[in-house]
């Protein structure tokens, strides 16, 4: 194969073939093609793009590069959510502990941050002793067991994404729609699950910025699922704002766990609770949504989901008494800085970019795939839009490796906000349903 010329071919708007797809993985997941000649093609699709055929054969191809999980025959349906990411994104961490206690099984296998995005696994790691990597086998037990477990791709499983999926984040293309989703649905079809949820972002702080690219992506991936054969639909949901009001690997554990024990913020148990309702109504679990969504409240509030959590960090590896010492502290980054208004009013805008910018600053992201993360900075307390402030409040806190770092945070931090003389209508949170 000469990947030169396949390089030119897409560079030329040309099409390639599921045997060409197929045989240019292969070797990349060998390590007979370099990153360079790799970053080379991969902006050649971004520019150029891969039609439904391709796209097709590129998900096959990455799922089939490696294992894919054969579950035992169980009445518990296999089901999975993934989000595209945005900036306090810990639905998942919620989620998982919730479905498995509304009578599913969540092999969630999840990624690292991309961008301004925080990844599923950066923010598990931040829990004493927890295991991001699991065997394939000891994955199955664990659903099997508990219902549950939330882990990286084994080397495995899909390795083309894998690959893949680090240099996208260091090339610029990662808003890619082909791209995107192919990388999604090859790890959700290599699990085997027969319903899924995504939750497609648009907005400041989201790889697709405008609703329209936001839907023609949902539309691709819900598409492409359904004909995979996993019943799939998509959330269009509003990432101008944070998510919740942290953002930052430990800081959004510490509220994914507050949102477990019902303290959480609205928003974030709003798109917990849709999420749930909607492969509840997928499965054919309850009828409709409203039914959905009211079971999912009455077990959220139980408390089981939170006793579940514990029993997945038992599973694996977590120190649960370190972590819930953790918990228990007020800080655990060097310094902590607040942010105040400097007039009172209502908040009008909290720009996500701004702050997902500041998080990866501090050293909460990656600017290359060696870039070490750190896990304790980010920023929370944060107010939210359509609140009304005093002059002095606090508009939200900097955790920061140093307090040079924390006080020019906070100065970032405040250019994030807009305070105006009064409320001013919000969006909903969740705009649109792709089915």
């Amino acid at each position: 194969m000469n990947f030169l010329n396949l390089i030119e071919a897409k560079r030329d708007g040309q099409t390639f073939s599921p045997v060409q797809i197929n045989e240019l993985l292969l070797a990349y997941t060998a390590g007979r093609i370099p990153d360079y000649q790799m970053a080379a093609l991969l902006m050649a699709i971004y520019f150029r793009g891969l039609n439904v055929d391709e796209t097709r054969a590129m998900t096959l191809a990455m799922r089939d590069s490696g294992e894919v999980l054969k579950f035992p025959a169980d009445p518990r349906p296999l089901v999975d959510k993934h989000s595209t990411g945005g900036v306090g994104d810990k639905v998942s961490l919620v989620l998982a502990p919730l479905l498995v206690c509304l009578g599913f099984r969540v092999p969630m296998i999840s990624g690292r941050g991309l961008g301004l995005t925080g990844g599923t696994l950066d923010k598990l790691e931040s829990i004493p002793g927890f295991r991001t990597a699991l065997p394939g086998q000891r994955l199955i037990e664990q659903v099997q067991n508990i219902g549950c477990a939330m882990c990286g791709q084994t080397d495995r499983m899909v390795p083309a994404d894998k690959a893949l999926y680090a240099l996208r984040d260091v090339t610029g293309t990662v808003p890619s729609i082909p791209l995107i989703t192919a990388s999604v649905l090859s790890k959700k079809l290599a699990e085997n699950i027969s319903a899924l949820v995504l939750d497609v972002k648009f907005g400041t702080a989201a790889f697709m910025q405008t609703k329209e690219k936001a839907r023609d992506l949902a539309q691709a991936m819900v598409r492409l699922g359904n004909d995979c054969g996993v019943n799939t639909r998509a959330l269009l949901t509003n990432m101008d704002v944070p998510l919740g009001r942290a953002a930052g690997n430990w800081l959004e554990v510490k509220e994914a766990v507050a949102c477990l024990e019902c303290r959480g913020p609205d928003d974030l148990q709003e798109l917990v609770v849709e999420c749930a309702a909607q492969l509840l109504e997928q499965t054919q679990r309850k009828a409709g949504l409203a039914q959905g969504r009211a079971l999912a409240v009455r077990c959220l509030a139980s408390g089981e989901p939170r006793k579940k959590w514990d029993e997945l960090l038992l599973a694996q590896g977590a120190d649960v008494t370190a972590f819930q010492h953790k918990l228990s502290l007020p800080r655990t980054a060097p310094a902590v800085m607040e942010c105040r208004a400097l007039q009172h009013g209502y908040v009008e805008r909290c720009d996500a970019r701004v702050i997902g910018e500041l998080v990866r600053d501090l050293g909460g992201g990656r600017f290359t795939k060696e870039t070490l993360i750190q896990l304790e900075v980010g920023v929370d307390e944060l107010a939210k839009p359509g609140e009304a402030l005093g002059a002095n409040s606090i508009l939200g806190r900097v955790h920061a490796r140093n307090e040079a770092e924390a006080a020019a945070g906070c100065a970032r931090l405040q250019s994030a906000f807009t305070i105006a003389e009064g409320p001013t209508r919000l969006p909903p949170l969740i705009q649109e349903v792709v089915v």
